[in-house]
């Protein structure tokens, strides 16, 4: 009787009693039963704040990104928070560099006016500072440098210094993304030390060297004038790398976690996620915008449902966060979705 049941059973569950389109007859349905959502909360928006005044430069290489002096900051307040979006993520451009990117932790720095400006008019909107000193150095890398080597612990205070100071103007986190061995234990005990202990890390904790960062480096101003980034970056052939990246993170004092790139990288968005269940964020970053948008304007891709596809998947494949410079745009699209 048992065998028999089973077998029945089997075959109850097989078309055409089984039917798996059903559930998808309707849109109301299909909503109902989405496994992954996506909402502006889970967006984080970069903003390249520039050094100047009535500065609002379109970024060529980035259509809808761009170059915004701290005066006219207002109305892109404004948006965010009309747009609901999680968080703005900083990114300065200095009117002047040096070796060691001193710009980078001046009180009176592009970045800390944006904050001070942004936490005025909003307080509510979370804000979260790139932590990094190639944007201010005369060389474009990501730390110290002496006779064509990138100095690692050299570099550390330099970075504590430019956390602090993002703190002490209201930043609600910083997110170091240079990549060097221990900034994050480095940046954590100076800003505890300081009595920063509620501002939060978002570290870039898996950032591959990677070829999809081209635009960005324009955006930025950011390009290494000798070499490349190998040596701190990582190899994207590398997953276990990925791993071990994101556990020292967290035993430094990280309190999320980010992959750099994000749809290249979905394996890796999952394994980590897997690894250790702690927030994690993706960015999707500005190669993968520009590839669409290039390809959008040719009409070869409807950039609103390839764009939606793309966040999803990166929620699917385990971010809590997505850094995205399409985030107002997205915002807006969700809107019209729930109406």
């Amino acid at each position: 009787m048992g065998r028999l049941y089973a077998q029945e059973r089997k075959r109850a569950m097989t078309f055409p009693h089984q039917r798996m389109r059903r559930l998808r007859t309707h849109e109301s349905l299909r909503r109902m039963l989405r496994e992954t959502t996506l909402s502006s909360r889970h967006l984080i928006a970069p903003l390249f704040l520039k050094e100047g005044e009535g500065i609002e430069e379109p970024i060529s290489s980035m259509p809808g990104q761009y170059h915004i002096s701290v005066d006219l900051l207002d109305p892109w307040i404004d948006r965010f928070l009309e747009a609901q979006v999680g968080a703005l993520l900083l990114f300065g451009l200095p009117s002047r560099k040096d070796s060691q990117g001193k710009e980078a932790w001046k009180k009176e720095g592009v970045v800390q006016r944006g904050i001070r400006r942004i936490k005025k008019r909003a307080p509510e909107l979370v804000v979260i500072t790139d932590v990094c000193l190639c944007a201010y150095t005369r060389h474009g890398h990501c730390g110290v440098v002496r006779k064509g080597r990138i100095l690692n612990d050299e570099t550390l205070p330099l970075l504590s210094k430019m956390a602090i100071s993002h703190a002490q103007a209201g930043a609600d986190m910083v997110a170091p993304s240079d990549m060097m061995d221990g900034r994050i234990h480095a940046i954590r005990s100076q800003l505890d030390g300081q009595g920063h202990t509620d501002v939060g890390i978002l570290s870039y904790a898996v950032k591959y060297a990677s070829s999809f960062y081209g635009p960005f480096r324009e955006a930025a101003q950011s390009s290494p004038s000798f070499g490349d980034r190998k040596t701190y970056q990582m190899d994207p052939a590398n997953l276990r790398e990925a791993l071990e990246e994101a556990r020292l993170d967290l035993e430094e004092g990280a309190d999320i976690l980010m992959v750099k790139p994000a749809l290249a990288y979905l394996d890796v968005i999952r394994e980590v996620k897997n690894a250790f269940q702690r927030p994690l964020a993706a960015y999707c970053v500005s190669g993968e915008y520009a590839m669409v948008k290039a390809a959008a304007e040719k009409g070869w891709m409807d950039e609103r449902s390839v764009v939606m596809e793309i966040l999803t998947a990166l929620r699917r494949a385990g971010a809590d966060l997505i850094v995205t410079y399409w985030s107002l745009e997205v915002a807006k699209w969700l809107k019209q979705e729930s109406n």
